[in-house]
């Protein structure tokens, strides 16, 4: 079986990364301490000229999957948008007050997606109330793949339901374990799920390479740690190659 690697990169110098380690795919996204939110159209612009097969985050802010009118319009025009820059997928979920998946937003962002780009359902899904009741519905909205982690914290935690939604899935759609994947659980998370895709971030925290700062001015959460980013690694990205492959 061949196996397939996706990296979440959060700015352009991930994506970069992603590609020297030698992925094929990433999941492009803005502001991962906030869970991921939709990238910027330069961003978009610069990555799909990186020769990547290039999936954007479409999510207008950060906290609940519940959303307004108005959020689910922006997120059709940043589908428009995105779709011109020449993306090759989009990200998307949208949930109900009760936990289930809002059929009527989703369709609107699988519509404005056009019939001709990919579509990944994001993790939206472990927040949703019956996870098999919520498969059947994804797939007959026609998205390719659910991102998952089976429910649980991390994806190798989520192994059992991982485990029951690839079964359940019978090919009609990509189940793609992710949340906590490293080098050293990628493959095992592969194996015992009968999974075929992954998805990692991969990431590395890296100091500001700023000499002059100001610690006590904060542009955001008052004692946030400002001075350092994560970032992807192309060394991690290198070695959970290294693992998926070499099973």
């Amino acid at each position: 079986m061949k196996y397939t690697l996706e990296v979440c990169s959060g700015d352009i110098d991930s994506a970069l990364a992603a590609k020297r380690g030698g992925a094929a795919r990433i999941e492009l996204c803005s502001a991962l301490s906030e869970g991921g939110i939709t990238p910027s159209a330069g961003l978009a612009a610069e990555a799909c000229m990186l020769g990547l097969t290039v999936h954007a985050l479409i999510r207008p802010r950060g906290g609940d999957f519940l959303y307004s009118p108005a959020e689910v319009r922006t997120m059709v025009t940043d589908i428009k948008m995105l779709r011109q820059l020449g993306v090759d997928g989009v990200v998307i979920g949208c949930l109900t007050e009760n936990g289930d998946i809002d059929i009527d937003a989703c369709r609107q962002l699988v519509d404005a997606a056009g019939g001709d780009i990919n579509i990944t359902f994001h993790r939206a899904f472990d927040r949703c109330r019956c996870p098999e009741e919520a498969l059947e519905q994804i797939i007959e909205l026609g998205c390719n793949r659910v991102l998952t982690s089976g429910q649980q914290p991390t994806a190798v935690e989520g192994i059992p339901l991982l485990t029951q939604l690839v079964k359940q899935a019978a090919d009609r759609i990509i189940i793609m374990p992710g949340c906590g994947v490293n080098a050293s659980n990628a493959a095992h998370i592969l194996q015992a799920t009968g999974a075929s895709e992954i998805h990692a971030s991969a990431s590395i925290t890296v100091p500001s390479q700023m000499k002059f700062s100001r610690n006590d001015v904060y542009m955001g959460a008052k004692g946030a740690d400002e001075d350092n980013r994560k970032v992807t690694s192309e060394v991690a990205v290198a070695d959970i190659l290294r693992a998926i492959n070499g099973i």
